[in-house]
Formats: C-alpha cells, sequence, structure tokens
C-alpha cells in the first residue's frame, strides 16, 4: 500500500524535465521581448536623433542649473523669473568661457598639432636606438597603423558630433533649442510629479515617483560632481604645466577638463597629450614630471575625490564604464561617450529599485513577537 502512494506522490521524470523546459522557455521568451522592445527603441531613437539628442542634453543641463533656480524660489521670486535668471547666467557664463578659451584654442591648435607629430617622430628614433633597436619597417607599419587609427577615429568622432545636428539649420539652433527646453524643465519641473500621479494612479505613480526622483539625483549628482572633478583635475595639471613652462598649457588644461566628463578614456587621452607636448617641447625630464603629475592627479581624483563627492550607490565597475563609453560612443560619437556613463548610472538606479521590490515581495514577514505572559 505505501508502494503505491509513494508512486503517486512521485512526480514523473518527464513531468519535471518538462516542467524545466517550460520555466526555460517562458524566461527565453520574456528576454526576447525585452531586447526586441529595447531594439525597437533604439531605433526610433536613431531615428528621431535630431530631436531625442536636444532633449538629453536639455535634461544634463538642467540637474545642472535646477539647484540655484531652487535656491531663488525659495527666497520668493516665481518660477519663470527664477529659471529665466538662472538660464541667463549660465548662458552669460558660457559665452564668457567661449570667448575666453576659444581664441587661444584656435590660434594654438595648428601648434599643438605639430608638437604631437614631431613628439611621434621624436619617440620613433629613440625605439630605433639602443637598447631596443627597433627596425625601420616595424616602426613604420607600426606608425601608419596608428595614423589611420586615429584618421579613422576622428572621422568617426567629427560625424558622431555632428550628425545629431545635421538636418538643423545650425548648431546654434541646437543650442537655443536646448536653452528653451531647460528653461521651461527647471520653471515646470515641480508640476510634473502631480500631473503623473493624476494620469498613472496613484499605485503606479508612487513607484514611477520614487524611480524618476532616485534618477535625478543620481543624474544631477553625477553631472555637478565630474564637472568639479573636471575642474580640480585641470586646474592642478594646469598650473603644474605652468609653472614647467610647458607650452599650450592653456589649452591642455581646457582638454583636461573636457577629457574629464569621459570617465577613464578622457584621463587617459587627454594626460596622454599632455606628456607628448611636454617631450617636444621641454625634454625627457620634463615629461617624466608632467607624468607624475598626472598620475598623483588621477590617484587623488579615484582615491580621494571620487569617494568624497560621489555616492557610493552611484559608482559603476570600471569594466561597465568602459563597455558603456564603448557602445556608446560607436552608435553616437563622442556625444554617446559622454551620454554612455550617466545612462549605465541610470539603469543601475532602476535595476536596484526592481531589486528592492522584489525582495519585498520574497521577503517573508518577521514573525510577531510571543506576549509575555502576564504577572501573576
Amino acid at each position: 500500500m505505501s508502494e503505491r502512494s509513494d508512486a503517486k506522490t512521485t512526480p514523473d521524470r518527464g513531468d519535471v524535465i518538462g516542467g524545466g523546459l517550460l520555466w526555460l522557455a517562458k524566461w527565453a521568451l520574456c528576454i526576447v521581448a525585452i531586447a526586441a522592445g529595447a531594439w525597437v527603441i533604439g531605433y526610433v531613437a536613431a531615428r528621431l536623433w535630431v530631436a531625442v539628442l536636444p532633449v538629453l542634453l536639455a535634461i544634463v543641463v538642467a540637474t545642472v542649473l535646477w539647484p540655484p533656480t531652487r535656491w531663488l524660489t525659495r527666497r520668493g521670486l516665481p518660477p519663470g523669473v527664477a529659471a529665466s535668471i538662472t538660464v541667463i547666467g549660465f548662458l552669460a557664463l558660457l559665452a564668457g568661457v567661449i570667448a575666453l578659451i576659444v581664441p587661444s584654442v584656435v590660434h594654438q591648435a595648428p601648434e599643438l598639432a605639430d608638437k604631437s607629430t614631431a613628439g611621434v617622430n621624436q619617440v620613433r628614433d629613440w625605439l630605433q636606438g639602443p637598447p631596443l633597436n627597433i627596425g625601420e619597417e616595424q616602426l613604420a607599419s607600426a606608425v601608419d597603423a596608428i595614423v589611420s587609427r586615429l584618421q579613422s577615429s576622428t572621422e568617426r568622432i567629427a560625424s558622431g558630433v555632428f550628425s545629431g545636428v545635421a538636418t538643423a539649420t545650425s548648431a546654434i539652433v541646437t543650442l537655443v533649442l536646448v536653452l528653451v527646453l531647460s528653461f521651461f524643465f527647471i520653471k515646470d519641473g515641480p508640476r510634473f510629479m502631480p500631473w503623473l500621479h493624476g494620469v498613472l494612479g496613484t499605485n503606479t505613480g508612487r513607484h514611477l515617483e520614487e524611480v524618476l526622483t532616485r534618477v535625478w539625483g543620481t543624474l544631477g549628482g553625477f553631472i555637478r560632481t565630474q564637472a568639479l572633478v573636471s575642474l580640480i583635475d585641470a586646474v592642478c595639471i594646469g598650473v603644474g604645466l605652468v609653472i614647467l613652462g610647458v607650452p599650450l598649457a592653456l589649452v591642455l588644461a581646457v582638454i583636461t577638463f573636457i577629457g574629464g566628463f569621459i570617465p577613464i578614456v578622457g584621463a587617459f587621452v587627454a594626460g596622454a597629450l599632455a606628456v607628448l607636448v611636454a617631450l617636444v617641447g621641454k625634454g625627457f625630464t620634463t615629461a617624466l614630471i608632467v607624468l607624475g603629475i598626472i598620475i598623483a592627479v588621477q590617484q587623488l581624483e579615484g582615491n580621494v575625490l571620487q569617494p568624497v563627492l560621489q555616492s557610493r550607490s552611484m559608482k559603476l565597475h570600471a569594466v561597465i564604464v568602459l563597455l558603456a563609453i564603448t557602445a556608446g560612443g560607436s552608435l553616437y560619437g563622442i556625444v554617446g561617450a559622454f551620454l554612455a556613463v550617466p545612462f549605465a548610472a541610470l539603469v543601475a538606479v532602476v535595476v536596484r529599485y526592481l531589486g528592492e521590490q522584489i525582495d519585498a515581495a520574497t521577503t517573508p514577514p518577521a514573525p510577531a513577537d510571543e506576549p509575555e505572559p502576564a504577572a501573576e
């Protein structure tokens, strides 16, 4: 009798395999559906990149302009007036920086290119001599490969910068559109959450509000922190270059600041360029000192500035950062490389929130404390 009952309760081997395959098929179908949805969103975004790019840039600018706007509104100014003052101040600051930097960069850009070429030739001569004694043919093939790679990268970067505004009248139109969108974002942003609750309902609106609030905080903190860290790096390295008398110190400081917004890759490229110019302009010893300054600044950034200024919840592994920059740069050029890390950080925020909700739904409730026996 017991053998029959065991045979009835024990599941058949085929049923177990079939249940596992059905579970695997359901998950595979869900993954395919999510991948298809992501592909459709990416395809639509690529087709509408001219309209999507100003919106993305406006969101980034709005995260920077929102704190001063909020400070002005708390002092009693209407939201429209506060947003106008902030946008006009930002435009004046941007115009001042351009007026101060661009003429110097344009004037010294040919010299920078010539010194970079001379630096490559000097390194080539050093490699041909003792103790390495590398052959001329090997060096020529390596230099040709590097030059062709740089030329293709330059073409890709240039196409990535201007592909987003190719159908627009000019880059000025895109800049004006970004400023106008930023104005409305910081002026009417507080009205968005009540409207979202009214459209989606209380339950869905509550989850979406929490996610968007975290995303906004992460994006704003990331952009402001990167700007501050890039500024500190540019000032420290620029001061060192000026003290050492390295040519094009101001240009290299500007490149360092801009490169700071593309983590890892930007700092490496800017540092290599500074060492190369120092090698040509001041010699091998100065180039080593510049290399030491850059390494010290990068260590200060990685071990002190980033942990102190940036929340640990926003930090991403270096592999994720590199993959995000590579994917963004290959798809949308230098603009994609700039937006890749913030996008990866936002995806990480959403994934963390989903994990919190799954943990809350799967964690059993804590057992209630047993009432203490009444005192006799």
